[in-house]
């Protein structure tokens, strides 16, 4: 008798997924970049690059080096804002077919309320991602994501100006990542995502400087996935509303491990530079191990940790 193709369908929040394969924001464009190597239609979701109110031309170079086992990157958010998003990239995205996820950022909480109010606006975002790890510029530079309250604020002026789907987006530049992720579900967020960079340096030692002109850069790849793993289970425990993984993630064997500790969902970033095409895989790969543990559902694989 032939085996049953498993079911991967998940959904966050409202959001229906129709694989738990999702995108890092910064990692994949706007989704067009990728068209001609990777079958968009094949993916849960499609997180596009951060959008800001106006657009962003980044931080100076060198703004990328390779590390052990990762990278750093200090872009500095370089975006086309959100009118150029709407006008210029959007348009793209809608013959696609699968979920377009749009990350926001601000300085402020007043920029988080009009990114919201525009978008919540268009029929195409089937979501919002908000990054909190920016800096609150009112606040003295201390990142939303570090402090419940701000990141409550934050979550909760999103809400009340967004009827979409909203997954905040967690740093793990805290002490205690539950304590977040409990502010963020009480304000009103659908799902959380986690983890953003980590932040790091790497210096020159011939020059004596250091190899990013920001000084410091966000950490990702292979390198920080044991820490956003032991995050995603923390959070999953302390929490009633999904998790989004991310960190790390480079083979469907790294994504079960994310599903197993608790994540509904995944999202591949760093990997895509290396290997444009490990969406592709790694859904194929989550396939082939719920048949091999002759599982009908991706939900039996989620949270069956045995701890």
């Amino acid at each position: 008798m032939a085996l049953v193709k498993p079911d991967l369908q998940v959904d966050i929040g409202n959001l229906h997924l129709q694989n738990p394969v999702m995108t890092a924001s910064g990692t994949f464009g706007y989704g067009e970049e990728f068209a001609s190597i990777v079958d968009l239609s094949r993916l849960g979701a499609i997180v596009v690059k951060g959008i800001s109110v106006v657009p962003r031309v980044g931080n100076s170079p060198p703004r990328v080096a390779e590390t052990a086992c990762g990278m750093l990157n200090a872009i500095g958010l370089e975006n086309v804002g959100v009118e150029r998003f709407v006008s210029e990239k959007l348009p793209y995205l809608r013959n696609v077919n699968v979920p377009v996820v749009v990350n926001i950022l601000g300085d402020t909480t007043e920029e988080y309320q009009d990114l919201a109010s525009q978008l919540n606006d268009i029929p195409e975002v089937a979501a919002i991602e908000v990054n909190i790890s920016c800096p609150n510029v009112k606040k003295g530079g201390v990142a939303f994501g570090t402090d419940p309250e701000m990141a409550q604020t934050v979550t909760r002026t999103v809400r009340e100006n967004c009827s979409k789907p909203i997954i905040v987006k967690l740093s793990p530049n805290v002490t205690d990542i539950t304590v977040i992720a409990k502010a963020v579900e009480d304000a009103g967020a659908d799902a959380v995502s986690l983890i953003n960079t980590i932040l790091g340096m790497a210096i020159n030692t011939g020059r004596r400087r250091p190899v990013l002109a920001n000084v410091v850069g966000g950490l990702s790849g292979p390198a920080i996935k044991p820490i956003a793993l032991r995050m995603v289970w923390q959070a999953a425990n302390a929490v009633n509303i999904p998790i989004v993984g991310i960190g790390g993630i480079c083979s469907a064997q790294d994504a079960v491990e994310f599903l197993l500790a608790g994540a509904s969902a995944i999202q591949v970033g760093t990997a895509n530079f290396i290997n444009p095409r490990v969406t592709e895989e790694v859904i194929d790969g989550i396939r082939e191990y719920l048949i091999g543990q002759k599982m009908e559902s991706v939900q039996e694989c989620i949270g069956a940790l045995k701890v």
